[in-house]
């Protein structure tokens, strides 16, 4: 039988969110049913309900999902009723970068998680009046009371933690501290730039303040984004609407230019910036997407230093381990992710996208 909830439906390309009662499918053997008490908006739900991605719409998104298991499939062995989750991405498991640990790189990430709309067999996860819907977003959909998710995208989390709290642990932090511990790994003394102070750009910076980097450099156009990431850990900040970028880094550096740089922007003339700062040996992350098929120019002889540009999804985590461990560190006041979060209750969703867009809230959870 399936189940009625109220979600978040986006009707077409450019529409707002409004809410709307839909229905559940069945959950699979490997599916939970989740009663959600949190999530987090993202810049991805955004450009996606733009209709900036092939994403099937009308359609339900949100991938930050947090809350309660209510019920498992037949097959679920990790969760069980009761247990609280945080909702993160879904992969197969079985290909070879799965198998490697490198789930956010899955053979399929695509369809299971940003385009499809459906699952893997291309049934649908999410029907309204009889006719499916866009689901199965990061294997969630979590834009809605209660969500159908696959198994791979459920992480067990310590039950004393509030989950509006750490509902942005599933995406955006996740990205912004894998950029910078599982692909720059600072060493003593080294520098790392954040280009973009926004939820992951700040989550960037909160990460580098737990390693052994000595200079930490924020970058924006925003003041109230740059004195939060001093308050966060950076030792650094520009302010690209009034200097200019390469001056102020050589200056900082002492014309080293920089270790690390993580690119969380999507503008390719920022990305071209951050590769024409990084020092000999040096490595940019590049985290922020710009439209698909956006390309850029590199001084090719100015790579043969060593220079690395890298690519990253979802911080290149192996969400079982990686998340529970960042939960940890919230709870130890270590992680300050509250200097990031603002709450909407979840009629409020488009609210939240008007604050998020102009600005003025950095990271908007909904509230179930």
């Amino acid at each position: 039988m399936s189940i009625t909830t109220r979600a978040a439906v986006v009707e077409s390309g450019g529409e707002p969110f409004t809410l709307s009662d839909v229905q559940l499918d069945e959950p699979g053997p490997h599916e939970a049913v989740v009663r959600m008490v949190a999530a987090g908006l993202c810049h991805t739900d955004l450009g996606v309900a733009s209709g900036g991605l092939p994403f099937p719409l009308p359609g339900v998104l949100g991938h930050e999902g947090a809350g309660v298991v209510e019920a498992v499939g037949s097959d679920v062995t990790g969760v069980a009723p009761g247990d609280h989750v945080v909702l993160s991405f879904t992969s197969c498991g079985d290909c070879r970068n799965c198998r490697d640990g490198h789930p956010a790189y899955c053979a399929t990430w695509l369809p299971m998680n940003l385009i499809g709309g459906r699952r893997a067999d291309g049934s649908s996860t999410i029907s309204r009046a009889g006719e499916p819907l866009g689901g199965h977003f990061f294997g969630q959909s979590s834009f809605a009371d209660r969500a159908l998710v696959d198994e791979r995208s459920l992480v067990k989390v310590d039950a004393d933690v509030p989950l509006e709290s750490i509902a942005p642990l599933g995406c955006g932090v996740q990205t912004g501290v894998g950029a910078v511990w599982n692909v720059l790994k600072p060493t003593l003394g080294s520098t790392v730039v954040v280009l973009g102070a926004g939820a992951v750009g700040l989550s960037a910076v909160m990460a580098a303040a737990l390693t052994p980097a000595t200079t930490i450099v924020a970058v924006d156009r925003v003041a109230e984004r740059l004195s939060l990431a001093k308050e966060l850990g950076a030792t650094h900040t520009v302010n690209a609407a009034e200097a200019d970028l390469a001056e102020a880094l050589a200056g900082i550096t002492g014309g080293q230019g920089a270790d690390g740089v993580v690119e969380t922007t999507g503008n390719v003339g920022v990305l071209r910036q951050g590769v024409d700062a990084l020092a000999a040996r040096g490595t940019l992350v590049i985290v922020g997407a710009p439209p698909f098929g956006s390309e850029v120019a590199l001084d090719v002889n100015g790579m043969l230093g060593g220079k690395r540009v890298v690519g990253l999804t979802l911080g290149d985590a192996e969400t079982q381990t990686f998340i529970p461990a960042l939960v940890k560190l919230v709870k130890e006041g270590r992680l300050p992710l509250h200097r990031l979060i603002s709450t909407y209750p979840f009629a409020d969703i488009d609210q939240a996208v008007r604050d998020m867009g102009a600005g003025k809230a950095i990271k908007p959870v909904l509230t179930f």
